[in-house]
């Protein structure tokens, strides 16, 4: 490794955000990420105009930045892909695709609350960056919930066989989506059983259930409420 000579007794500084001290630094190991954000620092602390922002091409065309990223023994492209994307999911940066010229051209910004609003304009049309597009949001493939055995074995406790027949009748006799309510309802009454999921159930199925959905959240419910009356012997036993 080659001794570094030293500061020389003029030079330049580059403003970095306390923040970055007290909150960032103790979370980033990795050295990659680490480089990254302080050469996004300096990009921008040199930029000029509204909004500051820097491009995936400017940050590969940074020379410095590119020599300190081949230590990795990594291809440089994949090496500054990783270290945009530890950063981008640890928040520290903002990351808005958009279109120049007809191709791809990805953008970052610090994350910012100036910056959050800058983003949100920039999407709805009104703000508009000199010679780039915004291109389309990343698509959201809508999570699929999990199924009833599953959402029992997360929150109720083992599927044994027994309790797996009891689901396959009760996905017969009930909607889904009562079924995955009464188990919601029965972990936030403290009640982890399959029995008083039944009861639940059968609960709904003879008073009803206003607009069908679970309502468990919005008014304080009698826990024993389904153990009373005539249906309350078969959970007690």
């Amino acid at each position: 490794m080659k001794e570094f000579s030293g500061f020389p007794s003029r030079m330049q500084f580059t403003p970095v955000p306390n923040l970055f001290f007290s909150a960032l630094l103790t979370q980033i190991t990795d050295i990659t990420e680490m480089k990254l954000t302080l050469h996004i620092f300096q990009l921008l602390y040199r930029k000029k105009g509204y909004p500051r922002f820097i491009t995936y091409n400017e940050l590969m065309s940074d020379v410095s930045l590119m020599k300190s990223l081949r230590e990795t023994g990594k291809p440089l492209e994949e090496a500054l892909r990783c270290a945009i994307e530890m950063a981008t999911e640890r928040g520290t940066i903002l990351h808005l695709p958009m279109e120049k010229d007809g191709a791809h051209e990805d953008v970052y910004l610090l994350n910012t609350e100036a910056n959050r609003q800058v983003m949100a304009k920039i999407r709805s049309g009104e703000l508009v960056l000199s010679g780039l597009k915004a291109g389309a949001p990343p698509e959201v493939v809508a999570e699929e919930p999990p199924d009833v055995f599953t959402l029992y074995e997360q929150n109720i406790g083992m599927l044994t066989p027994m309790i797996a027949e009891e689901l396959r009748d009760a996905e017969k006799q009930y909607p889904v989506p009562w079924i995955r309510d009464a188990i919601k309802e029965a972990v936030a009454l403290n009640k982890r059983s399959w029995r008083y999921i039944a009861k639940i159930l059968e609960h709904w199925s003879v008073e009803g259930r206003d607009d069908g959905a679970y309502r468990g959240h919005l008014k304080k419910t009698d826990p024993d409420k389904y153990i009373k009356g005539k249906y309350g012997h078969a959970v007690r036993r």
